[in-house]
């Protein structure tokens, strides 16, 4: 398999971001965007899928956070579309349940060509340190448009809005770390009846 790294630039009169990934990293993350909870976020992502990542951004913040955040997902799922490549030999779908206490949140994606998001987390508060949690929606509705993926997301329990979130990302680094693998008996097979993803 080739090597699946990629760096993408997106500049807007709202936000002016650089993304660089390694799908076949350790874990190193390194971000400069000005909201740390979504910094948080992002390591889990890293850290649990094994996915070396750079992100710098510069956003209208003394707005709010949201084109910060929507941008950061859109240009993130370009950099997966790019590093990903054809798809050849990868797993394709991958799946992950992740605790943290009270909460449960179960993640499965499908790198299927075909953008979709499906989240269900029911927050119990609207807000974590100063950050809206609905913005969480915009993030993956922007990585799923421009990765191109199938995307399910369900916290099945929690009560504690910040382990609700986490482990949603949890389990999101270690579904994409699952379907990213190569999987030795397709080889440079194509996983899909079609021929193309």
């Amino acid at each position: 398999m080739a090597e699946r790294k990629a760096s993408v630039e997106r500049n807007t009169l709202e936000t002016q971001i650089k993304v660089e990934i390694n799908l076949d990293g350790s874990g190193k993350a390194d971000f400069d965007i000005g909201v740390p909870f979504l910094e948080h976020m992002l390591d889990q992502i890293a850290r649990h899928g094994l996915i070396d990542m750079h992100i710098h951004c510069r956003g209208d913040l003394h707005i709010d956070d949201h084109h910060t955040v929507e941008d950061v997902g859109i240009t993130l799922g370009q950099a997966f579309a790019k590093a990903v490549g054809d798809k050849k030999g990868i797993r394709r779908y991958g799946h992950s349940y992740v605790p943290l206490d009270e909460a449960l949140s179960r993640v499965v994606i499908d790198f299927s060509g075909r953008p979709g998001l499906h989240m269900d987390v029911p927050y119990t508060r609207a807000s974590v340190g100063g950050f809206d949690v609905d913005l969480f929606m915009e993030f993956f509705q922007g990585f799923v448009n421009h990765s191109q993926t199938t995307l399910h997301i369900d916290n099945l329990k929690g009560v504690n809005t910040h382990h609700q979130i986490e482990t949603v990302f949890k389990a999101f680094g270690r579904a994409l770390r699952m379907a990213l693998e190569a999987d030795p008996r397709m080889a440079d097979m194509m996983p899909s009846t079609k021929g193309c993803l």
